[in-house]
């Protein structure tokens, strides 16, 4: 498995009556692999994971496994309370055809250091399918320290990083420390543009989920040293990028999937559709992107263009 390129994190879709719908989901999936993503993501934050039963997840992989057809990588995040649970739905995500997985600290108990290490440790073990450490402490609130990562550099399959401590340094310290040991994914959209350009591999990206194209494009023209292109893009993106660090990210990106055509505001209680002055001021934001959109330079965007940019560092 290849960790570079655009990864979305794509949101679960639900149908009115609170129940998978793969209808829509299905028509936001293609609108990815069109713009020339490398894999989905499922489960994640944005994924509305833990309102999602084990039946529902199994469900969804198994969905989006099929219609993907082998055009882009499949990774199901791990988002579990207990290592026993972990295990399981590592097992299940092999069964069920995922190419990788994403996993995240245990849930609820904040584990120290060797219980972290342990934790991600034990299902490397049990599992070939190859992983992306989610290192989130702002969210999450354990933060997997270099030292941990040496410790996990033992286990092949531990192959990248979803780096998202909000310190773009961090980086190059991974890079200073491990070289090409573990590629770098950067995992949030107001710093995407400036990890890339210090040297990370991927995105894992949020707003890729309404705005797949541009997404896209930056990641490309910042791989092919197209930096000016690059930048002019992302600076019309950022406030909308900025929906990604909001506590109710789900909602926010959502509405913006509804805005243009992807999604539905559909999310699962306790989650509640945004309102009032909230939903105006979000709606604002999408709405002047909208209105702003830039063309996107030739070669940007799409397979081919992907193809381009495969292999460069």
């Amino acid at each position: 498995m290849i960790w570079k390129g655009v990864f979305p994190a794509v949101t679960t879709k639900f149908t009115d009556k609170d129940e998978l719908d793969f209808e829509v989901f299905d028509k936001n999936i293609e609108a990815q692999l069109e713009a020339g993503v490398s894999g989905i993501i499922l489960g994640g934050t944005l994924g509305e994971a833990s309102a999602l039963t084990d039946a529902e997840k199994i469900e969804l992989l198994k969905h989006t496994v099929k219609i993907v057809d082998k055009r882009a990588y499949v990774v199901l995040n791990i988002a579990e309370q207990t290592t026993r649970a972990a295990l399981a739905v590592a097992e299940n995500a092999l069964k069920h055809g995922a190419d990788g997985l994403m996993m995240l600290p245990p849930m609820r108990y904040k584990a120290d250091d060797a219980e972290t290490v342990q934790y991600f440790g034990a299902v490397a073990k049990s599992t070939p399918l190859p992983i992306m450490i989610y290192n989130n402490p702002v969210d999450y609130k354990i933060e997997v320290t270099l030292d941990m990562f040496q410790e996990l550099s033992k286990y092949d399959n531990i192959s990248a990083v979803k780096e998202s401590t909000r310190d773009v340094s961090n980086v190059t310290r991974m890079i200073n420390r491990f070289g090409d040991r573990f590629k770098i994914l950067t995992g949030v959209d107001t710093l995407a543009l400036e990890s890339l350009f210090m040297g990370a591999d991927g995105w894992v990206a949020g707003l890729v989920d309404a705005f797949p194209r541009e997404t896209v494009a930056i990641y490309n023209l910042a791989k092919q040293g197209r930096h000016l292109e690059a930048l002019e893009i992302y600076r019309w993106f950022l406030p909308v990028l900025e929906l990604d660090i909001h506590p109710k990210l789900v909602q926010y990106i959502k509405l913006a999937e509804a805005q243009t055509g992807l999604g539905t505001e559909n999310v699962r209680a306790p989650r509640l559709k945004i309102e009032g002055d909230e939903r105006k001021h979000v709606l604002n934001i999408i709405h002047k992107a909208l209105k702003t959109r830039p063309q996107l330079p030739a070669g940007s965007w799409g397979v081919e263009a992907e193809a381009d940019v495969t292999g460069v560092s």
